[in-house]
């Protein structure tokens, strides 16, 4: 048998079910890129690799800067489809500074995390978390996710809430199937990315798209599209009956103009389903309202894990 006929019966098969890199030169491009949107958040103390079912997860922790701090109920951070933990830059300030915060790349997303098992059906991912969570010794947390985040941290206070000491969902995927409005959206921001930078302000403000103006977000975006290829459906909606299982505390925090969900509706919906919850709309953003006014949402989430802590222990 020829020599090149015996190499490429060795070459591995390329999964189509798992996440993946187009080539090393483009995810080392990728990684540049979100190496400079971390140096724009507070330092991480660490960052290390653990080992799940699903594949290794990558988590930076930070925080806090106050050793009295240490013991509070930590927070952990879940990004959205697409990117990495890079995306909580304008968050890891704020919240490392009163509590340590535990940011985690998404196996099957672009990121340091690798992917050998799929992980998108409900318990699935809820097991990659636990197990990862489980690996960092974590037993009581405040968990926060963000689109596709925001639907695995709700999945995770239906399906396996026992860690769980609040859930903050923003702008999250699970309340609502994803609408052809929502990609078309995705779509044009990305185009806009590469519009000439006198137009860049002006296409940021009609789409509600901040990486168009923050270059460091822009060139991250970039580079993401172009370095990995994600093989995961859009996650189904929880059904009423599911969301009304959920007795975990929660708050879900919404841009006015999002295209992910309808604001309105979630507003009433949430709080009538789930027991206690809280639900508020940002004015003046669409899906990233963490990154478009990151002052406003960070200290209402920490008061929020401030209360539930308060409640906790008074039931205690």
């Amino acid at each position: 048998m020829p020599e090149n006929a015996r190499n490429m019966q060795k070459a591995p098969r390329v999964r189509r079910d798992i996440g993946r890199y187009v080539s090393d030169e483009l995810r080392d491009r990728y990684f540049e890129a979100c190496d400079a949107l971390y140096a724009m958040g507070a330092p991480a103390r660490w960052e290390r690799d653990v080992e799940t079912s699903f594949g290794t997860t990558r988590v930076y922790r930070y925080g806090p800067a106050d050793p009295a701090a240490e013991s509070r109920t930590p927070v952990v951070l879940i990004h959205g489809s697409g990117g990495c933990s890079a995306q909580w830059y304008p968050n890891t300030p704020a919240l490392s500074a009163e509590r340590p915060v535990y940011a985690l790349d998404t196996p099957g997303d672009p990121g340091r995390s690798v992917q050998r098992e799929v992980m998108w059906q409900p318990e699935r991912a809820a097991q990659w978390m636990d197990e990862a969570l489980d690996a960092l010794g974590l037993d009581r947390i405040h968990l926060v996710g963000s689109s596709y985040g925001g639907w695995l941290v709700i999945n995770q206070a239906h399906l396996r809430p026992g860690r769980l000491a609040s859930v903050t969902a923003l702008d999250p995927g699970g309340l609502e199937k994803v609408g052809l409005r929502f990609f078309v959206w995705i779509f044009a921001s990305l185009f806009a990315t590469f519009a000439p930078k006198a137009l860049r302000p002006a296409l940021a403000k009609w789409l509600e798209q901040p990486v168009l103006v923050v270059p460091e977000l822009r060139r991250w975006i970039q580079a993401g599209v172009r370095a990995f290829r994600i093989r995961r459906p859009a996650p189904l909606p929880l059904s009423d009956a599911e969301l009304g299982s959920i007795r975990t505390p929660f708050y879900l925090i919404m841009g006015k103009r999002s295209l992910l969900v309808r604001p309105k509706r979630q507003l009433e919906r949430v709080p009538r389903l789930i027991p206690g919850a809280r639900a508020e709309i940002i004015a003046a953003t669409g899906h990233g309202p963490q990154i478009d006014h990151p002052d406003v949402v960070n200290a209402r989430m920490l008061t929020f894990m401030d209360d539930a802590d308060t409640l906790e222990h008074s039931a205690a």
